[in-house]
């Protein structure tokens, strides 16, 4: 029987319940963009990755079409494949428990595990086993509650879950603006969105603000 430190059990279970509880949010979100309960659930449960679900939700709610919403949870996915190349040669998984630790490699998952390396490479594998099956559970059972609360309200506008999605992603990019540059970037992307509302297909000017990242990229 394998033995896991207390402080790798203290971060896997905090995440993971802190996490897995915001998936309340994204049940109400996909109620009040016409989804079913039963389609916010799977979403959840296949696709698993927050950041893209609330984006493809945000997209539909606004109108978009669904090729939109693929794209803009695609966009954001991305950061998921870069997160695998550092997770494979510590996790050294082989056959089914790949595609496991694939659906589970997310934000959360690599962050407590890298966290560990202090702790020595079994720690890190045990940080993100841990906390991407803590999260898995909670984040797909508080959405089913958020699907079925919602739902069980009635009209989501009228109770302001509509405004869910919004709430969502300024909750989840607030903390990531510590910085001066960053905090620049992101009021440009505000107003490069504003700027093509009214020119561009419902939902895509979000997407379109990945320019404004890139062009902040390519500057020393």
């Amino acid at each position: 029987m394998f033995s896991i430190s207390r402080q790798t059990w203290r971060d896997a279970v905090s995440v993971a319940l802190t996490v897995g509880a915001y998936g309340v949010a994204f049940g109400a979100a996909g109620v009040a963009a016409g989804f079913s309960v039963v389609q916010t659930a799977l979403f959840s449960l296949l696709a698993f990755t927050g950041a893209s679900q609330f984006a493809a939700v945000g997209v539909v709610a606004a109108g978009g079409a669904g090729l939109s919403a693929v794209v803009a949870a695609s966009l954001l996915s991305v950061r998921n494949a870069l997160y695998s190349l550092q997770m494979a040669p510590r996790l050294e998984t082989r056959g089914w428990r790949r595609f496991v630790a694939a659906h589970l490699t997310i934000d959360e998952s690599t962050n407590v595990a890298l966290a560990q390396s202090s702790l020595g490479p079994s720690a890190v594998r045990h940080g993100f086993w841990l906390t991407g099956s803590g999260v898995f559970i909670f984040w797909n059972l508080f959405t089913l509650l958020g699907a079925v609360g919602a739902r069980a309200l009635g009209n989501p506008a009228a109770w302001g879950l509509d405004a869910a999605v919004p709430a969502a992603f300024l909750g989840l990019l607030w903390p990531r603006l510590r910085d001066r540059r960053v905090r620049v970037i992101a009021g440009v992307a505000v107003i490069f969105s504003l700027v093509t509302t009214p020119l561009l297909p419902a939902g895509t000017p979000i997407i379109a603000t990945v320019l404004v990242a890139v062009v902040a990229g390519w500057r020393p």
